[in-house]
């Protein structure tokens, strides 16, 4: 394929994804939405003609449109809820059938029961997911379902299927997700043109083999991965629930993953063949979907009597209840009720290192930052790589105005973990308020970059490599990160 034509038709990918995402997006936000200030190439997924798609195409794809996405939907910044989702997806992944492992977890706060997961490896999950799922085994149902999509390449083969119409499929199922995460399905179907709904429902939706494969190579992972393979057709279960009490309004998810007869059938037929067992309860799926219940509620208040009337009724994790009350009220900025609730659960299990997270934040929220930071920095001896650690570190030595040790803390949960643009934010604040102004620029450049506006990338790296031009190490990475840019750009219009 000649050079002009390949750049003609990712022009017309972007294009065609793009407008669909404006035109549903503005329609839906009243032209609120963020603005893109940069051209976003989304490389082509193969030849159309030949229906060929390989895994590092897949890849790119996948982190093309992360870009696009974090540049246009908000994503939930809560280090214990993020670490945990992504402890178990990849506990998931490293016993399926995936090979190709460079997972990129999202975590988006909409109360809508959805997940996803887009061909290169990034899987999405909504907060709304753990006002479905009842425990650890229904939610990784969910999750080792999406993964097994990716395992089998059934967006490849789709495509490959619709060869013809793999550009317009490929954007139809990239501009859904966004418009899913944005405002849920109800809503997104309700705005879009009877045409627009139905060209998106064509490209989001897998065929029945296709769920049903994915179906039954997840319970394989479940199994695999020591949890019960029995959480498939529980989460079903809750599904049709959740169908039953929005009246004929399914749930995002099903809207994408239709549930049939048959595949629930198939499902119940095939748990048989695995040996029943106990399988334990994790209490951090409780504990941190009172985290997520929380986010969903945006509303310490709510919160509080949400927790208290699983407190007094008949709740499935009294300590998940209790944890979340002490969460409400720290927000509440009552102290002394939060600890007197927080007391019991640290003297029955007092290294469990989400309830010391929890002690911690109190402390720092009534101005004890000498407490706070004694406690974190004897955990961190214990868990020195522990990412809501680290994070919650960083906000304690903020609190007590240290802000050169915040920084510290950063600038070492950004060398483990570079793709997290709320990392990278963060530290161009705190780095402000250390004094380090190229520190500033620099961090602002990743968060440009991890959101694909290479413009602004490269503008802050130029205000950065003026102010450091006798720091000869700083002007060393200011300069490869420049060049950076420029192939980064160049990959996207050459794949």
């Amino acid at each position: 394929m000649g050079a002009r034509t390949y750049h003609y038709r990712t022009q017309s990918l972007t294009r065609l994804l793009r407008g669909i995402c404006f035109s549903l997006i503005i329609t839906l936000t009243g032209g609120g939405g963020h603005t893109l200030a940069a051209e976003i190439k989304l490389p082509l997924l193969g030849d159309a003609t030949s229906g060929i798609v390989s895994h590092q195409q897949e890849y790119e794809l996948g982190r093309a449109w992360l870009q696009m996405f974090r540049s246009r939907v908000p994503t939930l910044d809560d280090p214990q809820l993020k670490a945990y989702l992504e402890q178990l997806t990849f506990k998931l992944a490293t016993h399926s059938q995936l090979t190709d492992r460079r997972l990129e977890l999202i975590v988006i706060n909409n109360p809508t029961m959805n997940a996803f997961a887009v061909p290169g490896g990034v899987v999405g999950t909504h907060t709304g997911l753990f006002m479905y799922a009842q425990s650890e085994d229904q939610l990784a149902s969910v999750l080792s379902h999406e993964l097994a999509h990716l395992s089998q390449r059934h967006f490849a083969r789709r495509l490959a299927n619709q060869k013809a119409n793999s550009v317009t499929s490929m954007a139809g199922l990239l501009a859904g997700l966004i418009l899913a995460a944005t405002v849920g399905g109800d809503a997104g179907m309700a705005a879009m043109t009877a045409s627009q709904a139905a060209a998106m429902d064509r490209s989001l939706r897998f065929s029945r083999q296709n769920e049903q494969e994915a179906d039954r190579i997840g319970m394989d992972t479940l199994h695999q991965s020591g949890m019960d393979p029995n959480g498939v057709a529980r989460m079903f279960d809750r599904m049709l629930a959740a169908t039953r009490y929005t009246g004929h309004h399914p749930p995002e998810f099903l809207l994408t993953h239709p549930l049939t007869e048959s595949r629930i059938a198939d499902a119940r037929n095939r748990v048989r063949k695995y040996p029943a067992k106990q399988y334990p309860e994790n209490i951090e799926y409780h504990l941190m979907r009172a985290r997520a219940l929380m986010a969903i509620d945006n509303n310490p208040q709510r919160s509080l009597k949400r927790f208290q009337s699983e407190l007094e009724g008949d709740s499935s994790s009294p300590s998940a209840a209790r944890y979340g009350q002490v969460l409400a009220l720290t927000a509440l900025g009552d102290h002394e009720k939060a600890w007197a609730s927080l007391s019991p659960l640290l003297e029955a299990e007092p290294n469990r290192l989400t309830y010391q997270l929890a002690a911690a934040a109190i402390e720092r929220a009534r101005g004890d930052h000498g407490s706070a930071l004694k406690r974190l920095n004897g955990l961190h001896r214990d868990h020195p790589d522990s990412y809501p650690l680290l994070a919650e570190l960083s906000e304690a030595y903020l609190a007590a105005n240290r802000y050169h040790d915040a920084e510290q803390v950063l600038e070492k949960l950004a060398r483990r973990r570079p793709t997290d643009p709320h990392i990278w934010f963060q530290l161009a604040e705190i780095s402000g308020l250390a004094g380090d102004i190229p520190g500033v620029h620099m961090a602002r450049a990743e968060y440009f970059i991890l959101t694909g506006v290479y413009d602004k990338a490269r503008q802050q790296l130029g205000y950065a490599s003026k102010l450091v031009a006798r720091d000869f190490k700083r002007s060393a990475i200011i300069s490869q990160r420049l060049r950076d840019i420029d192939a980064m750009e160049k990959d996207a219009r050459t794949l």
